[in-house]
């Protein structure tokens, strides 16, 4: 189009933007550009969920040898090597940043490996001075940790830094109660360190199911996180021994995981007209459009849902709506998610909590000891929830806590989102021996 260079300029290379710019290029048929100031990926990619998940596995294999034992397993004692571990990470990171850039370029996008900001509506400039008109452009920056402005801060590490510390701790002090500070409390424990939690709330991971997150909270307990609750960390202050954590101890490590803030700063948005809320997070409507006709953004950048996929969906849904001529809104309700702790938990649609403020429910609610864990002397229990609507019976939420909860969730998900009633669970045939044989044959509700 005469007077723009390109059709869509795209801010931000993470998991939305890059659908964003692949779809809109390559189905659409948009030239298109997209900076990038670190590296491609963003930061599920590069420093989120993927090294996150790694680094999940890695720990998970000191009680895997114990159980390998209980079968019979003839296994030495193994000696965790940080090091080894790193470095293989980084020629995975490596190669997935490579593979999103070969899908960019083979969509026809063209990267400019840059910061970008905005001078006006229509134009973006560039850290290497070069200046972009494009008809529309979208930015999706994602997020940044959150640290408190507390004394010694700066004697902390966030998440971040998680996948490139020099060696490993023998104590460390993770301060926050959300699924980052749970899941990197469970990854360093697994690994050997000693670990404290603390958190200012009086139960870990609020907003999820009340049973099913002090399942969790037992299962890290049981597995020897000493988890402090209505604790929170007014001084840090470097010791001879360490980091000194005021009322808590001293610590080799503090990882602060106290929320993420949306990457807002210094891109020109308000003095545009783009509206920008309480949290930093630019406002925008159901199309992912802001009161700037010309910008839209997508992804963690608009605080809606903090999450990988829904950043894809949402990238997706703009290229098919400006850029394919199928006007799409991104499907924001009943969105399944993963906590990667130790016990994992699944969760899809309603808390108990939540379900009880629309109208009467019914739980349907177990717990026992799965085969594998079972037979290798292992006490953890695994939990099965269903929340059911009384008038209805449809399944308002499922929650699972144990192995592979993450993965059985996922399927769960598709029943919860087309209405499946828990008759319908009920008719379902068990498929034995297995955990998950257990959503499907709760016949009594354990409470009203």
């Amino acid at each position: 189009m005469a007077g723009f260079d390109y059709d869509l300029f795209v801010i931000g290379g993470g998991s939305g933007g890059v659908r964003a710019a692949r779809i809109a290029a390559g189905e659409g048929g948009a030239r298109v550009g997209l900076a990038e100031e670190s590296r491609m990926g963003g930061t599920c990619v590069i420093r989120g969920c993927v090294p996150k998940k790694l680094m999940v596995y890695a720990s998970e294999f000191a009680e895997l040898i114990e159980e390998a034992r209980a079968f019979g397993w003839a296994i030495s004692e193994g000696r965790f090597d940080w090091a080894r571990f790193l470095g293989s990470l980084e020629a995975e990171l490596n190669r997935l940043e490579a593979a999103y850039r070969g899908t960019l370029k083979n969509a026809g996008v063209t990267i400019h490996d840059a910061r970008a900001v905005l001078e006006d509506a229509h134009t973006v400039r560039l850290s290497t001075g070069e200046r972009f008109r494009a008809k529309h452009i979208l930015i999706a920056t994602g997020g940044r940790p959150f640290v408190p402005p507390v004394p010694g801060a700066d004697l902390a590490v966030t998440s971040n830094e998680m996948f490139h510390l020099g060696a490993l701790p023998r104590r460390a002090l993770v301060v926050g109660g959300g699924y980052i500070a749970s899941e990197f409390a469970c990854i360093l424990n697994g690994l050997g360190v000693q670990v404290t939690q603390a958190y200012r709330g009086d139960a870990i991971l609020r907003g999820f199911d009340d049973e099913a997150r002090a399942h969790v909270a037992a299962g890290m307990v049981a597995h020897g996180i000493d988890i402090r609750l209505n604790s929170d960390v007014s001084r840090l202050e470097q010791a001879e021994g360490g980091i000194r954590a005021e009322g808590l101890g001293e610590f080799d490590l503090v990882l602060y995981a106290t929320g993420r803030l949306p990457n807002t700063e210094g891109l020109g948005l308000e003095a545009l007209g783009v509206e920008i809320g309480a949290r930093g997070q630019i406002v925008v409507d159901a199309w992912s459009q802001t009161a700037v006709p010309s910008i839209y953004a997508v992804g963690d950048v608009t605080d809606r849902v903090n999450l990988t996929p829904v950043a894809i969906r949402e990238g997706h849904a703009f290229a098919d709506t400006v850029f394919r001529g199928v006007p799409t809104k991104a499907d924001h309700e009943t969105i399944a998610s993963a906590v990667f702790t130790q016990p994992e938990m699944g969760t899809v649609g309603l808390s108990e909590e939540a379900a009880r403020k629309l109208g009467p429910v019914q739980i349907y609610s177990t717990t026992f000891r799965p085969m594998r864990g079972a037979f290798a002397g292992q006490p953890d229990k695994v939990l099965m929830k269903l929340v059911v609507a009384a008038d209805s019976r449809k399944v308002l939420g499922c929650h699972i806590v144990g192995p592979d909860a993450g993965e059985m969730i996922q399927l769960a998900a598709i029943a919860v989102k087309i209405g499946a009633t828990k008759e319908d669970f009920d008719r379902t045939v068990a498929v034995h021996p297995t955990m998950a044989e257990e959503l499907v044959t709760m016949r009594k509700p354990v409470r009203s």
